[in-house]
């Protein structure tokens, strides 16, 4: 690494349209200490990117203003943890503990930012082992390639650290998630199933529907042509109640509203007077997007009446160390999921750095199901 001085890497000179995006030659990032410069094969594109392009989600202090926040690719240095300690090691296996990441590993990676580069600094605790999986159509394994990989970080991570972890989704409760055919939303999807929820979906065509059915989705909205408040109420109303306690650790209503235990939102102002509605008594509702806005009236009353819960979050401006929980958590809970191939990665396309403006398209057009990845180094 040495004699390497730059690299290839998507910037954005000045916010704006898809034209806005230029692959350029930079310079290689430093590797600060508790950090690994990972070779980058795969990097995931998310609509976090595109309102970055535009100037509406700006990096944290301190952040690269190369975008990208999820990666898949091989170790090639490691700068050991400085005198405060910090994190040195990544997992090495399917929900492991930490040990010593090693030049040479393949790995995917959770980012703040620089993921449409050649190369990327990762701290150790936002590694994720790539794993050996099953292949669901014979008795063999195959190691997972970098493109499956690097559509797995981001998604995972925001569907663990929000549904699990802050939502508290409980095995037998019903999860609304909005934007089914999305890449939060495949993940969603599976990563719900395999913990025992029940869940409904929303999207806005038939080609979506039927995929997330595919994938296991229990119910399907079609919102261009149903009321999802109406729908989710007709979808639950025989439901029964979990055996689990509520969110608040009490035992549960003997009878049970209709609606969903738990939203998952990637609309912001635009639902959420309709999303408060959809839940039941003691709904948890999460906002991790605003495609529909981020200023809206909510009726305190009725949110207290019926003790529900309304949080937003963003993932990105976390620090290294909540972070790393988040990954040891994902790591240890949905990892062996993802071995077992209970949970695997769903890769619309697959493009060339240079075409980085038609992934954003992709996106931006709602024509993608699950996950646009762009190729930037050696693949396997």
């Amino acid at each position: 690494m040495a004699e390497l001085t730059t690299m290839r890497a998507v910037t954005i000179p000045e916010p704006g349209g898809r034209d806005a995006l230029r692959v350029d030659t930079v310079d290689v990032p430093d590797c600060p200490p508790g950090h690994a410069l990972v070779r980058v094969a795969a990097a995931g594109v998310n609509r976090a990117d595109i309102a970055q392009r535009e100037g509406n989600y700006q990096p944290p202090a301190g952040a690269t203003q190369i975008p990208g926040l999820e990666v898949a690719g091989t170790v090639v240095s490691v700068n050991p943890a400085d005198a405060a300690g910090r994190q040195t090691g990544a997992a090495s296996g399917a929900g492991s503990s930490l040990t010593a990441v090693q030049i040479g590993d393949r790995v995917a990676a959770l980012l703040t930012g620089g993921g449409y580069a050649e190369y990327v600094p990762v701290p150790i605790g936002q590694l994720m082992p790539i794993p050996t999986v099953s292949d669901p159509h014979s008795d063999t394994e195959r190691p997972m390639s970098f493109t499956e990989a690097a559509a797995l970080p981001e998604v995972m991570a925001t569907v663990y650290s929000n549904l699990f972890t802050t939502a508290g989704l409980q095995p037998g409760e019903w999860v609304l998630i909005h934007g089914g055919g999305s890449g939060i939303g495949t993940a969603a999807i599976q990563m719900a199933k395999a913990h025992g929820a029940k869940t409904a979906v929303t999207v806005g065509s038939e080609r979506k529907a039927d995929f997330c059915r595919r994938l296991g989705a229990d119910a399907v909205i079609n919102y261009r042509e149903e009321d999802f408040v109406d729908r989710i109420k007709q979808i639950t109303a025989d439901a029964g109640q979990p055996d689990s306690p509520n969110f608040f650790g009490l035992p549960r209503d003997s009878s049970r509203r209709p609606g969903a235990d738990v939203i998952l939102d990637i609309m912001g102002a635009a639902y959420l007077e309709r999303n408060t509605e959809a839940l039941t008594r003691d709904g948890r509702l999460v906002v991790i997007s605003l495609q529909g806005g981020a200023k809206a009236e909510l009726n305190l009353g009725r949110l207290m009446v019926r003790r529900q819960t309304v949080i937003a979050t963003t993932l990105r401006a976390r620090s290294e160390e909540q972070k790393a929980a988040v990954v040891t958590g994902l790591l240890q809970d949905f990892w062996p999921h993802v071995a077992s191939s209970r949970i695997t990665p769903v890769v619309y396309r697959e493009l060339p750095i240079d075409d980085v403006a038609e992934a954003h398209r992709l996106l931006e057009d709602g024509e993608a199901i699950g996950k646009v990845i762009l190729k930037v180094g050696a693949h396997d």
